[in-house]
């Protein structure tokens, strides 16, 4: 399929400089930029390949101004945002190249549970007793949806992904392949004996609510009694574990192999770095910063406060331990020197 640069101008509300007829099938980098491919420039960084490069259409922000000429066969659309806009014409393209809609069998639906309309549910799909799935849902192979479920409309669910009964998960989501929405919470007791452990029963649920992405192979566990919940906006990478009754903030961002212990509290507009672990009962303020591998393991109260470390602290405090750990080699050699010098001086 094919777009003109006219086409793609209206869509993002820019200004076409060239030929509004330039035609494209494809994107590209733009250090990689071919005819019929269609690029942007954001970064400073890159600036020099715009005059070099082959891609048809370039998006720029209207605030760029060429040093020299460009290829006569590159049309340029100004933007707002060159970087906003390249993500808005990837969404929009994704959209198109994955539409999928109807029913494939074998498939598995209640005949208690709804679905709504142009929805798409793959094969090996499996959708429980009293279910509410939402209009223009994809569903792909080897889903699971539990009983009393919902997904809320435009909702996608790629294959393997496992959502619990009585589950909540909003609009516009995104929940990427073999990651589990609703699995028991960590929730044990020792027995009177102390000698082993009785399971507490997790009778709580999960509610993901609109426009979050959650990435693969990440863990939501329920709540003991309540809900574990990943409030709007939020975005988990790959390998994720949410603890139950944990509650992340408006906007939350998670990376990687992180981990939030039971009950904690995540602020809104958080951004937490890959390998962090979050100790259980905590709270960290709105619009935290956590350095990546780092140690959470008391309340961060203050609002906007960046910290870094295993246990965590503020990120100038680490900065000054680390120069100092760091010298901490030459200043025992140095006290070595002097401990031998003041013996061969007795």
């Amino acid at each position: 399929m094919q777009f003109t640069a006219q086409q793609i101008s209206a869509m993002l509300n820019g200004t076409v400089e060239g030929d509004e007829n330039a035609a494209v099938n494809g994107v590209a980098k733009i250090e990689e930029g071919s005819p019929g491919k269609l690029a942007f420039l954001a970064n400073p960084a890159y600036t020099n390949y715009i005059y070099t490069t082959d891609a048809t259409i370039v998006l720029v922000n209207e605030s760029f101004k060429a040093e020299k000429p460009l290829k006569s066969t590159c049309t340029l659309i100004r933007v707002a945002n060159a970087y906003e806009a390249f993500a808005k014409l990837l969404q929009a393209y994704q959209q198109l190249k994955g539409h999928k809609s109807g029913i494939e069998q074998p498939s598995h639906i209640s005949t208690s549970a709804t679905i709504g309309e142009n929805c798409y549910v793959g094969a090996f799909a499996y959708v429980g007793n009293g279910a509410r799935i939402g209009n223009n849902v994809k569903i792909y192979p080897h889903v699971y949806i539990g009983d009393n479920a919902v997904v809320g409309d435009n909702t996608t669910l790629y294959s393997g992904v496992k959502v619990y009964h009585e589950c909540i998960i909003g609009n516009d989501c995104t929940i990427h392949a073999n990651t589990v929405v609703g699995s028991d919470g960590f929730g044990f007791a020792p027995n009177s004996e102390g000698q082993a452990f009785v399971k507490v029963p997790q009778i709580g649920n999960v509610v993901i609510e609109d426009n979050v992405e959650v990435g693969s192979n990440t863990s939501i566990d329920r709540a003991t009694m309540g809900s574990t919940v990943l409030k709007k906006g939020v975005k988990l990478d790959n390998l994720v574990q949410i603890a139950h009754n944990v509650v992340v903030g408006e906007n939350t961002v998670i990376a990687g192999l992180t981990g939030v212990a039971g009950s904690s509290k995540v602020g809104k507009n958080c951004m937490i770095g890959a390998q962090v672990g979050v100790a259980g009962h905590l709270r960290i303020a709105d619009n935290v910063k956590v350095a990546g591998q780092s140690g959470v393991g008391s309340h961060i109260e203050k609002e906007g406060e960046i910290v870094q470390g295993s246990p965590a602290i503020s990120i100038g405090d680490f900065r000054r331990s680390y120069v100092l750990f760091r010298n901490l080699p030459k200043m025992n050699d140095r006290l070595s020197e002097l401990s031998r010098n003041q013996k061969n001086a007795q």
